[in-house]
């Protein structure tokens, strides 16, 4: 689905789709599953993003 999604927005669109799409997320997942799974979702994103800027 965000593949397809990613495909039909021009190059310079896409990284505010994929940000918007996180925030959205993150606020869904505090409606379900409550706040504490919603931070750790979005700390083992950040920590994915770090670990990924360290490794070039």
């Amino acid at each position: 689905m965000v593949a397809g999604a990613l495909s039909r927005r021009k190059p310079g669109e896409r990284g505010r789709f994929l940000r918007e799409l996180m925030a959205h997320t993150a606020a869904g997942l505090v409606v379900i599953e409550g706040e504490a799974a919603a931070s750790e979702a979005v700390y083992r994103l950040a920590d994915a993003v770090v670990g990924r800027a360290c490794a070039r």
